[in-house]
């Protein structure tokens, strides 16, 4: 997985954070220019450590516990 993955990664996450971000302040009914900004700068910080985190566990291997495939073992009788 190169770079253009994980920064297409980041910009998906930062857009679609940013699009429920604007969403919510809209709907409070006082959308202003610094409430627009606040949420870009939240989209983008919240997005920055969720692909950060994920990259981490990809470069070092960190299996997930469940999608490891090991299978517990039975006891033969």
């Amino acid at each position: 997985m190169g770079a253009g993955f994980w920064i297409s990664r980041y910009l998906l996450a930062s857009s679609i954070l940013f699009i429920i971000l604007t969403v919510v302040e809209y709907s409070k009914g006082s959308a202003s220019q610094a409430d627009i900004l606040s949420a870009l700068a939240w989209s983008l910080v919240a997005s920055a450590i969720f692909i950060g985190s994920k990259y981490w566990r990809y470069r070092k291997a960190v299996a997930c516990a469940m999608c490891s495939g090991d299978k517990p073992k039975v006891k033969s009788r």
